[in-house]
């Protein structure tokens, strides 16, 4: 599951491409659009800011912008940034996991072929394509 922070993830990120400004946006101004607290979207940004998706300075005229183009952000990396690993078993979420059932799972192949839609669904749409 997805969690607030994944999903306020988002839509401080959107929030910043509609922007359409090299100038930085006040966290304040996102936190009243998004009607989140703007205490939550710290950690979030701190999060955001830390895996190299928006910058931010302090100070008057301060805020957060994208380092990058919209069309250059996609859906899965800033979700898995923010929430760790999207795999839905935990023998997929660490590559280095040691299974005494691997060789005979037989619901592996079916987590497996999930676990590739999950990743090709969101990895597969950017930040542009939820532009309204």
């Amino acid at each position: 599951m997805i969690s607030t922070k994944g999903r306020y993830a988002l839509r401080v990120m959107i929030d910043l491409a509609e922007q359409h400004t090299d100038s930085y946006i006040p966290l304040k101004d996102i936190a009243t659009r998004q009607g989140i607290s703007k205490k939550y979207l710290e950690i979030i940004v701190k999060g955001l800011v830390d895996g190299g998706m928006v910058t931010g300075i302090s100070g008057k005229g301060g805020g957060y912008r994208l380092c990058r183009s919209p069309e250059a952000y996609t859906v899965g990396e800033i979700l898995e940034l923010m929430e760790g690993t999207l795999a839905s078993v935990a023998c997929l979420e660490d590559p280095g996991y040691e299974c005494a059932r691997r060789k005979v799972c037989q619901t592996l192949p079916m987590w497996m072929e999930f676990d590739q839609m999950v990743h090709d669904f969101f990895y597969g749409r950017t930040l542009a394509d939820l532009l309204g």
